[in-house]
Order: C-alpha cells, then sequence, then structure tokens
C-alpha cells in the first residue's frame, strides 16, 4: 500500500481492550488511598499514561503523597487481572491481516505486559518480535514524549513522516505528532466516553474511526491521500 512505509499500533485500548480494567484497578487503589475517583474518571483523563506518570499527576493536583508501595500493587493486580479478562479489540485480527506492509506496536506497558496480553489474545503471531515498550527506553521517555515512535522508525529505517501511528489517547497522539507522524484516532474500546473523539482531532488526530472494520479503508484513503501531496 502506496503512502505509509510503517504502521504503528498502540497496544493498550487500540489492540487489546485494557484501559477499563486498568482503570478500574488504578481507581480502586486512589480512590483508597484518599482520591475518591471512578474508573469512567480515570480513563477519561488518565488513559494512555503510565501509572507512575498517573500518580505524579495527581500528587500535583491534590497534594496527597502516595506510597511508593501503590507502584508494586497496581503491577501484581493488573497483571492478575489482566491475565483472566483481557480480550482482542473486536475485529482487531481482521483489519491488521487486511493491511499489507510494515507493522509494529509501540506501547507505554512493560515488555512483561505486552507479550502476555498479546499471547493471551493471539495478536502475537500478526507482530512477532516487532513490538516495543517505551519503559525499555529509560526514564522520562514513555508517552507523550514521542521518543519510542522513533525508535520504532529507527529499527525500520523509515522516516517518521511516512509513518501512520493508531492510537486511542490524546497522550499517545501528542507524542506520535511530537515525532512527525500521521494519526488516525480510535475509540472503539470499552474505556471509550462522550467527547472521546472530539479529543482525539484535537490533539492532532487526522480522523477518528470506532470500528476496526474501519481501518483498512481508512488507511487506503489517507495514503492515497498522501500520495497527491
Amino acid at each position: 500500500m502506496a503512502g505509509f512505509d510503517l504502521i504503528i499500533f498502540d497496544c493498550d485500548g487500540v489492540l487489546v481492550d485494557s484501559e477499563i480494567i486498568a482503570a478500574q484497578v488504578e481507581s480502586k487503589l486512589l480512590s483508597d488511598a484518599g482520591y475518591p475517583i471512578t474508573a469512567e474518571e480515570l480513563a477519561e483523563r488518565f488513559a494512555g499514561l503510565t501509572w507512575k506518570d498517573i500518580l505524579f499527576e495527581v500528587e500535583r493536583e491534590a497534594s496527597i503523597p502516595f506510597s511508593a508501595t501503590l507502584l508494586d500493587a497496581s503491577e501484581t493486580l493488573l497483571d492478575k487481572k489482566l491475565g483472566r479478562e483481557v480480550r482482542a479489540i473486536d475485529g482487531a485480527a481482521q483489519a491488521i491481516a487486511r493491511i499489507p506492509g510494515p507493522r509494529c506496536i509501540c506501547s507505554n506497558s512493560s515488555a512483561h505486559r505486552l507479550k502476555a496480553m498479546l499471547a493471551r489474545t493471539g495478536l502475537d503471531r500478526l507482530f512477532g518480535e516487532r513490538v516495543y515498550s517505551a519503559k525499555d527506553l529509560g526514564e522520562g521517555r514513555t508517552k507523550p514524549a514521542p521518543d519510542v515512535f522513533l525508535h520504532a522508525a529507527e529499527q525500520f529505517d523509515v522516516k517518521p513522516a511516512n509513518v501512520l501511528v493508531v492510537e486511542d489517547s490524546e497522550h499517545g497522539i501528542h507524542a506520535a505528532v511530537a515525532a512527525g507522524m500521521r494519526v488516525v484516532g480510535f475509540t472503539g474500546g470499552s474505556h471509550s466516553y462522550p467527547g472521546h473523539a472530539d479529543k482525539l482531532t484535537e490533539a492532532g488526530a487526522e480522523t477518528v474511526i470506532n470500528r476496526m472494520a474501519e481501518l483498512p479503508a481508512t488507511v487506503e484513503a489517507l495514503a492515497g491521500w498522501s500520495e497527491l501531496l
């Protein structure tokens, strides 16, 4: 498919329906620690951020000092819950199989979690080893920093301008835009909320879809538009 040398997929909320599961675990931990928030509120405000960055944001906002044990508590609880409950986004495998050319995953989730979720959902066979965790790049390099996207472009030896990213969060879209890449927004996860599409558009998505079945035609249309530039 002319127009793109690489398509990058976020994982949580784009390939696997994990954002709502994470929001359920993290909202309970925050509420128990003195910061009442529902899973829906957490997903709307913080989807796409690491748990550590969420804690930093809440500490700045509410001046609540959180125990370092909260970091480990979330990791343990969430890994167990994801292991039991995570599912692939409807139509993800079929849509990906219909899009030719190089592809990879760039995520803020840890490498071990990505491996577990992709194996459970069967999506691992579509990406092989082409899965990149921003956490592996070092401190301060997770989205909304563009580093993991630029790292992927380097691995494939392609120019960022010739890369298309599929993202479900404002933070992820900001990262892709900062990397100089084009972006499709996705609102088909269970964590989606009223106004989600508008926020993704405002963040820099060229278009927004809410079903994975729409992705192949969207990629083709955007690729064709690129050829006219």
